[in-house]
């Protein structure tokens, strides 16, 4: 994403959810009104987000909605690629490429908070090997890189 150029984050909700409902659909999934919600609470901006504070966003429009309620959501999200968890900010974000088994760097601005996903299987073939060799199995991998996006360095450097 070129934080430079406007960004419309309607058109990111709409790309999310109409491939939400497109998978689920192929593999028998029921994406619910609360996991349709979910997801398109995570897409609103590209900044990862808490479950409680999902569970903030929900409850005006339902306030039967309880920590349990998120978490199945996410857990049902995630079981189907449709978003990723930030491991170092136990937080939620939108994956890019739903429904591909896919390895990625997401990148963490740690100033403006946004993040990146961006392909990472070229970079991981060494581990890969060396998983191999090893006999462990792996069950995901995500590689989390903090630091400053493009736009906020651009910012930093005007403001010297």
């Amino acid at each position: 994403m070129d934080h430079l150029t406007p960004h419309d984050h309607g058109q990111c909700i709409a790309t999310a959810l109409a491939a939400a409902e497109q998978l689920c659909q192929s593999r028998g999934a029921q994406l619910t009104p609360i996991r349709r919600k979910t997801l398109e609470l995570i897409w609103s901006n590209h900044k990862a987000v808490k479950a409680y504070d999902l569970l903030d966003l929900i409850r005006p429009s339902n306030d039967a909605a309880k920590p349990a309620t998120v978490y199945r959501a996410l857990e049902f999200l995630l079981e189907q690629g449709l978003i990723h968890r930030v491991e170092s900010l136990n937080a939620f974000v939108g994956c890019h490429c739903s429904g591909v088994q896919h390895e990625q760097i997401l990148l963490i601005c740690s100033n403006c908070h946004d993040i990146e996903e961006r392909p990472a299987g070229h970079l991981l073939d060494s581990l890969n090997q060396e998983l191999s060799r090893s006999g462990f199995q792996s069950q995901r991998k995500t590689l989390e890189i903090h630091g400053l996006c493009q736009a906020c360095q651009s910012l930093n450097s005007h403001n010297l």
